[in-house]
């Protein structure tokens, strides 16, 4: 769980890249070495792509940009995520796809 106020500490303007792994039937493809890129914007923009995928295949998703201790790694995971929603900490407006 997020201890402090990440909201006054995360960079969501940071760079950030959506990515996904191949995949077969809904679960990532067993012979894939890497995920692809699908989007280079900032962290927030990043986030909103991954809310809006179906939670039966977030798995597939990542996200990547610079780590920001303690709240993010270099990968952010759907925990991460789920954390931050859970403090309701989206500044920016939602993603209109």
């Amino acid at each position: 769980m997020i201890q402090g106020n990440p909201s006054n500490q995360i960079d969501f303007n940071a760079p950030a890249t959506f990515r996904k792994w191949p995949s077969l039937n809904g679960q990532r493809a067993i012979d894939s070495s890497a995920p692809y890129l699908l989007v280079e914007s900032t962290l927030n923009e990043c986030i909103q792509h991954f809310l809006a995928k179906p939670d039966a295949t977030r798995q597939l998703y990542e996200i990547h940009t610079s780590p920001q201790a303690p709240f993010l790694g270099e990968v952010v995971t759907s925990e991460n995520i789920a954390n931050l929603q859970s403090c309701g900490i989206f500044l920016l407006a939602p993603l209109r796809l």
